[in-house]
């Protein structure tokens, strides 16, 4: 491991790569003072949490946003294996360390979302506060994901299930990953998801495909040409299989966190999720159930008129919600 750098003063963002479980992690880092750590999902990069990285470093805090293992410069072991979220987990504690912290707030979107509430879990001493993004927390329990998700849709395919077998989903995306992620981003966006009655862009029919269902030839109020040409070059350059890989071990993860089973999370916690995201709407019981699964529930938040990219979506709505929040949080210990 590098040794500890000092906490940089508030100014242009910093890229860096340091060492990590997964053999390095690239992160991008701004401002100076209490560690707020961003974990970004499926399909992003760091690139994601581009309008909080300068709104947090004015308001006093180091803001560090990663990619995650599998994602831009970040490395991409092989194996499965390598993807389960304790192993996530183990890269963002590294994180902190080599930034010489002992403790920081975790902020988790999308897929990052239940990595930030299993690190919590799994590391109380290290992550004294989470902030949940789009996914609301829902304790492990229950049937194995996969049968889960096989039930679902009846004669149609959910994503999720879509996107467990390996090459398949790499087959479809990456002849044209630019216009694949554009209308992916679409599809759930406010201002551009399909509309009450069209097929959802959630399943696919018999030998379908994802992309089929998406918006076609527009992009969302809140991405540019020059944006998407920062996500789809990354993923251009590396694949998709490591992104896709968190979806082919939930299994796994089910079986890695048995010791987990109805825990609750104890933190000071936020949860911020679009009002015209299925993930908020499909998971209303879990928001329901805050009062005992998030005891240290601070706020919960739903954005009107926003989709799944809250934080792209909504971005001043969204640094102003994190930046409150933190601001009431205790201060961190020495």
């Amino acid at each position: 491991m590098q040794p500890p750098t000092p906490p940089r003063p508030a100014g242009a963002p910093v890229h860096r790569l340091v060492a990590s479980p997964a053999g390095r992690t690239h992160l991008v880092e701004q401002g100076s003072g209490p560690l707020v750590l961003l974990l970004h999902g499926f399909p992003e990069s760091w690139y994601s949490w581009r309008h909080q990285l300068p709104a947090l470093a004015a308001a006093g805090y180091r803001a560090v946003a990663v990619d995650v293992r599998g994602y831009g410069r970040s490395s991409r072991p092989a194996g499965l294996d390598a993807y389960r979220v304790r192993e996530l987990v183990a890269d963002a504690v590294a994180v902190v360390e080599v930034l010489g912290e002992r403790t920081a707030v975790v902020v988790g979107h999308d897929w990052g979302s239940p990595v930030a509430t299993n690190a919590a879990l799994m590391r109380p001493d290290v992550f004294r506060a989470v902030a949940m993004l789009s996914v609301p927390y829902a304790p492990r329990g229950g049937p194995r994901p996969t049968s889960v998700f096989a039930s679902m849709g009846g004669d149609e395919e959910f994503y999720v299930s879509y996107f467990q077998e390996p090459g398949r989903a790499e087959a479809e995306i990456e002849p044209d990953v630019r216009g694949w992620l554009a209308g992916f981003y679409a599809a759930l966006s406010a201002d551009t998801m399909p509309g009450p009655g069209a097929p959802s862009p959630h399943f696919t029919g018999p030998g379908g495909t994802l992309r089929e269902r998406f918006p076609a030839d527009r992009l969302p109020a809140w991405l540019t040409d020059a944006e998407l040409d920062v996500f789809s070059g990354e993923f251009e350059r590396t694949g998709l299989t490591g992104a896709l890989a968190r979806y082919r071990v939930m299994d796994r993860d089910w079986e890695d966190l048995a010791g987990y089973d109805g825990a609750p999370v104890t933190q000071p916690s936020l949860f911020i999720g679009g009002e015209l995201d299925a993930s908020t709407t499909w998971m209303a019981d879990a928001i329901d159930a805050f009062p005992v699964t998030l005891p240290g529930l601070v706020s919960s938040h739903t954005l009107k008129g926003c989709g799944h990219w809250v934080q792209q979506e909504r971005p001043e709505d969204t640094s102003r919600l994190l930046i409150d929040w933190l601001a009431a949080l205790p201060p961190a210990a020495c």
